[in-house]
Order: C-alpha cells, then sequence, then structure tokens
C-alpha cells in the first residue's frame, strides 16, 4: 500500500520536473486520482487496523493470538482494499459528471482529489455533500478508533510499575504512533484547512510529508 500511493505521484513528478514539462492529460489525471485514493484509503484503514492490533497486543495479551487470527486478518486484507476501490470509483464517478471546467489550472504537484473537484463551473453543492459524508465516515471514523485504541493503550501502559516495561510496551507502538501524527494531521491540515484559507506553497509541503515522507 505504502509502494504504490507514494508510486502514484512520485515518479510522473520527476519526469516533470527533469524534463520541465507540467502538464497532464484528462485520463491520466483520473487515473492518477484513482490510484492515489485507492492506496491512500487503503494505508488509513490499514494504520487504523495495525492501531486495533496494538492495543489488542497490549491491552489483551494472552488473548492476541486468538483474536488476531490469519482469518481476521485476511478479512481486515480485504476490508482495506474493498474501502479503497469503493472510495476511489465514488470519486471517478464524480469526476466524470463534470461538463466544463472554469480553470484548467492545479496548485498542486498531483491531480490532488480536492483541488480537481474544485474546478467545476457545475453547480457542486450535492457534490460537496457527498463527499463530505464520505469524508467523515471513511476519515473521522478511522481516526477515532485509531485515537480510542491509543487511549486505552496509554491507560494499560500507565499502570505497569516498573519503568522497563512501560518503555518496552511503548516502543512496540513508537513507529506506528508517529506515522499515524504524520499522515492525518497534514492530511486533515491540507483538506480541512483549504475550506477556511488555503496557501499554495504551505498546502504542496502538506501533502508531500503525507504522500513521500510517512
Amino acid at each position: 500500500a505504502d509502494i504504490g500511493f507514494t508510486s502514484s505521484t512520485i515518479p510522473r513528478l520527476i519526469v516533470d520536473i527533469l524534463n520541465h514539462i507540467s502538464v497532464i492529460s484528462y485520463v491520466g489525471c483520473l487515473i492518477q486520482m484513482s490510484v492515489f485514493i485507492l492506496f491512500g484509503c487503503m494505508d488509513n484503514t490499514l494504520l487504523t487496523l495495525m492501531a486495533y492490533d496494538r492495543f489488542v497486543a497490549i491491552c489483551h495479551p494472552l488473548h492476541h493470538s486468538t483474536i488476531m487470527n490469519p482469518r481476521l486478518c485476511v478479512l481486515f486484507l480485504l476490508l482495506s482494499v474493498f474501502v479503497g476501490l469503493l472510495v476511489s470509483q465514488l470519486h471517478n464517478l464524480i469526476a466524470l459528471q463534470f461538463t466544463c471546467f472554469k480553470d484548467v489550472k492545479i496548485a498542486s504537484f498531483f491531480c490532488d482529489p480536492s483541488h480537481l473537484l474544485n474546478l467545476s463551473c457545475s453547480d457542486t453543492i450535492i457534490i460537496t455533500v457527498v463527499l463530505y459524508i464520505f469524508g467523515t465516515i471513511f476519515g473521522l471514523v478511522p481516526m477515532s478508533v485509531t485515537v480510542f485504541s491509543y487511549y486505552k493503550i496509554i491507560s494499560t501502559v500507565m499502570k505497569i510499575p516498573s519503568l522497563g516495561g512501560r518503555y518496552k510496551a511503548f516502543s512496540t507502538c513508537g513507529s506506528h504512533l508517529s506515522v499515524v501524527c504524520l499522515f492525518y494531521g497534514t492530511c486533515f491540515g491540507t483538506y480541512l484547512g483549504s475550506t477556511v484559507s488555503y496557501s499554495p506553497s504551505t498546502g504542496e509541503v502538506a501533502s508531500l510529508m503525507y504522500t513521500v515522507v510517512t
């Protein structure tokens, strides 16, 4: 998922920089957006499931192998692919409904869904409502699960009497927590911040953070 997520934008960016080209075809833009959303949603779902896995490992260690059995892991994997395909195709269907564009310049280094869908010169109120609903379901719900998991993890770890035991417990989820903060922090900063006040340079830096650095 990480390799696919990064590969949807960075190779094209490198080619554009080397050849001094900043143009992409309409079909190419839709394909890039579809692949970007597919692997981005997979990343989002998998990060949430990894938080749940760490919650079970730390809060219910004796039942970890029973709860996180291979069958459940396969179901989780299929769920992440299904969510990615669903959201990706939804954005594609919405983009294909556009009959005209008010401006063909995208203030980003890739076909960012939020920028692309704002280019329509037709009424986009219904589209905006639908996207906000899906954004709430596939954005805030995973975020809430992750926050709740780490709340329970921290509560459990703080009850461990020894400092070494606390460190060992925290070390198992340190890398995951840092990626979660970077991924969600820059994503929410980009997409929620753009509705209030958007700066192209700040948006591009935030986009680089969650597409490359994570």
